[in-house]
């Protein structure tokens, strides 16, 4: 354990961590198997003991964010239709983008900053945006406040674990990324359980209504994600 603390502490205290969390939480965003929240949460742990610091930590973790969302946004205007059309009908892939579809529909940009909260939904919701057209200058704005918000969260969510655990900072990473997860497992929850509830109501009020609802919410067709929606 003392060997994990002195590698992390060396790594963490580093100059070069800025860099390296940068690059991550790019990547994060157009490639979300690359653990940039629980980077983001490490750097707010240690930041309670003095290195790095809470407030640079939190501003490389927004840049990188905003940059990242960027990344899936052009690469849904550039190539959306072709590559929706190469996704397996039932894949994992094609239902989170018809599921950021239909709430793009419904919710339209603030949607954004409430997926980036949520695994893999983030960039399924800013590929989508670049698929249907969505203006960049209202992208842009809506990327800003959730890159901003969530490095905050991720952020001080860290030093509250490091603060917690000043004299023993990997408890603290532990800590922080134990909430970040109970936090994402609550949500999650409750989107099922809104889900249920509104399929319960969908059936309730007949196949009539279930046609109405699509043809609000756009479609995927022959490899083209459409979604009428206002440009909020």
């Amino acid at each position: 354990m003392d060997v994990l603390a002195d590698v992390l502490h060396a790594a963490v205290t580093s100059p070069w961590f800025y860099v390296a969390l940068l690059v991550v939480a790019v990547v994060d965003g157009f490639f979300p198997v690359v653990p940039s929240e629980s980077m983001l949460i490490t750097g707010g742990v240690y930041a309670a003991t003095g290195e790095p610091e809470l407030w640079l930590v939190i501003v490389v973790a927004a840049v990188g964010a905003f940059v990242g969302d960027h990344v899936s946004y052009l690469l849904g205007r550039g190539s959306g239709g072709r590559l929706v059309g190469r996704l397996r009908p039932g894949s994992r892939w094609l239902g989170g983008l018809v599921w950021a579809r239909g709430v793009l529909a419904e919710r339209g940009g603030l949607i954004l900053v409430v997926a980036r909260y949520l695994p893999g939904g983030r960039t399924a919701v800013t590929f989508t945006m670049g698929a249907v057209g969505y203006r960049l200058r209202s992208f842009s704005l809506f990327a800003l406040v959730a890159a901003v918000t969530w490095a905050l969260y991720g952020g001080l969510l860290g030093f509250v674990g490091g603060s917690a655990f000043e004299d023993d900072p990997v408890k603290g990473v532990v800590m922080g990324i134990g909430l970040a997860v109970s936090l994402t497992v609550v949500v999650e929850v409750a989107r099922w359980v809104v889900r249920r509830r509104r399929r319960g109501r969908a059936g309730a009020c007949g196949e009539g209504a279930g046609e109405g609802a699509g043809d609000a919410g756009g479609a995927v067709e022959n490899g083209v994600v459409t979604v009428r929606m206002s440009q909020r």
